[in-house]
């Protein structure tokens, strides 16, 4: 506890070199990096697949065109809208290596990105993170927060031994500081449709994550909360509009609620992966009052697409590079293995993104 009342008065020290700092709009966004394993073996991971000798054959060259890849994105979408992401969560992630590999990347080096990593309980051995420009965001302090089954709402399927057994990715929170503001992210990767279950799991995550985040509202008035991940759910499903409290119109967001950008994207037809020929936003980023009702002259999230009857809060980018042009898929996001075979693409999944700005 010291030690963390201490990070806060150096954190307050710094404070008006941050509000000096000339940046008053920044790109917050989450990209699933679809399996981002190095070849080595971790210990206790489930990682067989990806080493050189594993199914997918997975060898340094191969690890190598991932990572550029990766970080060609990465440095395109900084392209698009002049600066790189001040924040940006990751998962399917092995490893604090792996994520080291990534931002020494040549073409995203400049960005001094800082990594924020636990290792988790996952069976297959992927993780969420965060990235940072420490240039723009103060780090106060993170946490791993587990899955669990302590629900009052919430009926699950599971019987007590197949909770007792279960094991996915922990919810990752960092609490920051931008722009003279407090912020705290949450990076999810709730657990999967496999099988068409769990619908009851992502519920749960969801009310994890909100449970959470109420607890940072309650300790730090006026925070600004944002949640972001592969939910494996879509805007419209239970764990991100009910859990949540999702809402599609900014304007009806109240002080418990979050604003869910993606939700009127989604229900106009956009998406961020496909599945048997329907597209889905499982790539939600949700914002909580704060941000969204934000006062004047303070960090506020902003809208990014103007139409004539509708304007966007979110970005998905997607670019022709990282779309599937030929064949069965094409049109959809050209992904790193087909059917058990590598075709050197980016991931199945494309990247989102908001922009909080003090206009």
């Amino acid at each position: 506890m010291k030690r963390y009342f201490l990070a806060l008065i150096l954190l307050l020290a710094v404070l008006p070199a941050a509000r000096a700092q000339k940046n008053t709009s920044y790109v917050i966004g989450f990209y699933n990096l679809e399996n981002l394993f190095d070849t080595y073996h971790d210990e206790g991971k489930n990682d067989y697949q990806y080493l050189p000798d594993g199914d997918n054959n997975w060898t340094e060259v191969k690890y190598a065109k991932k990572l550029y890849n990766m970080a060609h994105v990465i440095a395109e979408m900084a392209r698009e809208n002049g600066r790189y992401h001040t924040v940006l969560g990751v998962s399917e992630v092995e490893n604090r290596h792996a994520l080291e590999d990534l931002v020494s990347q040549p073409e995203i080096a400049d960005a001094n990105y800082q990594i924020i990593h636990y290792d988790g309980p996952d069976r297959r051995g992927v993780d969420c993170a965060l990235l940072y420009r420490p240039e723009q965001m103060q780090v106060v302090s993170s946490e791993s927060i587990p899955f669990d089954f302590n629900s009052e709402k919430i009926r699950f399927e599971m019987d007590k031994e197949g909770q007792d057994n279960f094991r996915t990715r922990d919810i990752l929170m960092v609490h920051g500081i931008i722009g003279g503001e407090h912020f705290a992210f949450y990076v999810c990767h709730l657990p999967s449709r496999i099988g068409g279950k769990g619908q009851d799991l992502r519920a749960r995550g969801g009310e994890i994550a909100y449970e959470h985040a109420r607890k940072m509202m309650a300790e730090f008035p006026g925070i600004k909360v944002v949640v972001m991940g592969d939910m494996n759910d879509n805007p419209t499903d239970d764990s991100m509009a009910v859990y949540l409290r999702g809402k599609e119109d900014i304007d009806d967001v109240g002080e418990e609620d979050f604003f869910s950008p993606f939700l009127s994207m989604f229900k106009a037809g956009y998406g961020t992966l496909a599945y048997r020929g329907e597209w889905n936003i499982y790539d939600c980023i949700l914002v909580n009052s704060a941000l969204a009702h934000a006062p004047k002259g303070t960090l506020r999230i902003q809208p990014l697409i103007k139409k004539k009857k509708a304007q966007y809060y979110g970005r998905i980018f997607q670019k022709p590079f990282m779309t599937q042009q030929t064949g069965q898929y094409a049109g959809t996001p050209f992904r790193t293995f087909s059917g058990g075979q590598f075709i050197g693409g980016y991931s199945d999944h494309y990247p989102t993104y908001i922009v909080v700005s003090k206009k």
